[in-house]
């Protein structure tokens, strides 16, 4: 199997979630493998209190219960070890770009942990499987794999399938595939976006562009030079608290 060439840690994680909403759900349970540039791999798993009750339906699915985490820390009480757990590494996950990395940057900002996300390059596991055969982590498993994923949908099982599902992509497409982490980064993105949840983004020309509501496609600074309103309104507006700090800092850059 390919091992992967890495020039700095690359941490592969995986999120158990009260639900699928970015800006509401919260993180029950965060697993980060990291793969060393000498491959070799640390592994850590964090059980955490949403502090709200977790849906039947998403506890079906995880496994993980209200009396599995009552004893658990807060997401933030254990915020700044994750931080320094991922500091100076890139990120790589299953579906992540669209829903981990978002999840994650939003409990960050909560717990008032102003972790960078910009600068790392980011592998979408599920983007390189998609474009390649379209298929779930499970089904990519067994197709890469050769075996079927057992305990699905626990942080620690997904995170270990995920990685060997990258590794045996790499083994699979050495035509198509570069094993290097920016290649794979910009391969698994399709789109190149400024704040992981995808509601601004960049064109084709490098500008920050929004991508949702009346002024989709246009570009952000151009909108906030000449609709005083709009920013006000995504800052009070259900949108996740790292788009939010994005926006921020095009207008702070602008002054």
């Amino acid at each position: 199997m390919a091992v992967l060439r890495l020039e700095r840690p690359l941490c592969v994680f995986d999120l158990e979630t009260t639900g699928i909403q970015v800006v509401h759900d919260r993180i029950v349970e965060l697993c980060i493998v990291k793969v060393m540039p000498d491959n070799e791999r640390r592994s850590k798993v964090w059980r955490v209190n949403p502090g709200r009750p977790i849906p039947a339906g998403a506890s079906a699915i995880h496994g993980i219960t209200d009396e599995m985490v009552a004893d658990c820390p807060p997401f933030a009480d254990i915020a700044k070890e994750v931080g320094d757990y991922l500091d100076g590494c890139d990120l790589a996950g299953f579906n992540s770009n669209k829903f981990d990395i978002p999840l994650l940057a939003e409990e960050m900002l909560r717990a008032n942990v102003d972790f960078d996300f910009q600068g790392r390059l980011a592998i979408d596991v599920q983007n390189i499987f998609h474009r390649l055969e379209e298929r779930t982590l499970s089904a990519a498993y067994k197709f890469y794999c050769g075996k079927p994923l057992e305990n699905a949908h626990t942080a620690e099982a997904d995170v270990l399938a995920t990685l060997e599902v990258l590794e045996a992509q790499l083994d699979r497409y050495p035509e198509q595939l570069e094993n290097d982490v920016r290649f794979l980064a910009e391969y698994s993105n399709r789109q190149k976006v400024v704040d992981f949840a995808g509601f601004i983004a960049f064109d084709a020309e490098g500008q920050e562009i929004f991508t949702f509501g009346k002024h989709k496609g246009r570009r952000v600074r151009e909108i906030l030079l000449n609709d005083n309103g709009y920013y006000s309104w995504v800052m009070n507006a259900d949108f996740p608290l790292y788009t939010k700090k994005a926006l921020a800092q095009i207008r702070q850059s602008m002054r």
